[in-house]
Formats: structure tokens, sequence, C-alpha cells
């Protein structure tokens, strides 16, 4: 495993990463759109996510190339949080970006995003698909080359009329979907955090349908 990392991303046998190291590393990209007019958007969950994630393990986000990034450690993992700068349709030049720097394992990368379909609040952990129409995972599948990397889907519903698609997408959570979103950020933020500590397949079996 380690030869073959060591071959995908290129680095020197002069960095001292053994191969416990890079398993301990995981990289969670939230997907969404910057400026303050996307703050509150459906579309914008991902970001959302990993904001309450941050700020109730006392992190905070620095900007840099291409994106912002907090980094999370909890009991022996080191959790990068990257919220990408490139907008929603070039998230896969962010999330390749940040694998290959800090050398993180495909399988230890997770991507947060919202689904239509899906309930609102629900929630879906999966280890490969297709991008379901998704502009964020598109992009990420064309740059990674593969549909097999974890994502972790927030269910943003479906009630909008015909032709209103992008309006509901890019539209802010209404009143009662306000009211239920502290409860969902904060199941959304375990779900990370198992992914990390306890694995892809347990988590799945714990979280997925909640």
């Amino acid at each position: 495993m380690y030869k073959l990392l060591k071959k995908w991303f290129g680095f020197s046998d002069k960095v001292k990463l053994t191969e416990d190291d890079i398993m301990k590393k995981f990289l969670i990209v939230g997907l969404g759109n910057i400026g303050e007019k996307y703050t509150h958007t459906r579309h914008n969950i991902g970001f959302k996510i990993l904001d309450h994630l941050a700020e109730t393990n006392a992190v905070s986000f620095e900007t840099v190339k291409l994106g912002d990034v907090a980094t999370l450690k909890i009991k022996g993992r080191t959790l990068i949080l990257l919220k990408p700068s490139t907008f929603m349709n070039l998230s896969g030049k962010a999330i390749k970006y940040w694998l290959e720097k800090e050398k993180i394992p495909l399988e230890n990368l997770l991507v947060v995003t919202d689904d239509l379909n899906l309930p609102f609040g629900s929630l879906r952990l999966k280890t490969k698909g297709s991008d379901g129409g998704h502009n964020g995972l598109k992009d990420t599948q064309d740059k990674l080359q593969t549909v097999k990397y974890n994502r972790f889907r927030f269910g943003i519903s479906d009630e909008f009329s015909k032709g209103r698609q992008v309006d509901y997408v890019l539209g802010e959570w209404n009143e009662e979907e306000n009211s239920k979103l502290d409860e969902r950020l904060k199941i959304s933020a375990e779900l990370i955090k198992s992914f990390a500590l306890a694995g892809v397949n347990t988590t799945m079996n714990q979280f997925n349908g909640k």
C-alpha cells in the first residue's frame, strides 16, 4: 500500500511518513459556493456541516490555496476539513490538490453534499456511485477519474414545481427546515467523526437512513 501511494502521489522517501501515518489522515470536503448570498442556501449544506463540525470542536478555518481549511484532531486521527473556493462546478480541482498535498489515500476522502433525491435531513453514506446530476460530484469524478470515492449525501428533498429546480437548490431553508437543521447538523457531525474513527462500513450501518 505504501509503495502504491508513493507512486501515485510522487512523494520522496525523504518524507518520513509511515503507512500508519497516512491511514490516520482524512480529507473531509464540504461542497458549496463561496459568497455571502449562498451561505444559507440548500446547495451549501456541505459548507454548513463542516462549519458546525469545526465550531463545535473549537477549530477555525484559514483561507489557503483553493479553499478554506481547518485541521481537527480526534483520538489519533487528523481530519483536514476543506471548503473549496473554486465554486461548485470546479470542486474536483481543489479536492485533487489537497489529496495530493496532504498525501491522503482516496479511501480516506469523504465528500459532503446535498441530494435532491432524499427527504429533507435524511443521511446517506456511500462508497461509490454516479454524480446523480450534481455538478460538484461530476467534477470530482472527472478530476479523480473514478466513481469509487466516499460521499455523504444530505437530503434537501425535491419540493419544487416544474422548472424551479435551480431556484429551489439555490434558495434558503424554509422555516420548518430551519427548525430541524441544528439537530440534523449534530448528527451529520457525528457521522463524519464515525467515518474517521470506526470506518465507512460501520458508519453506513449506524447512520444511513437516520
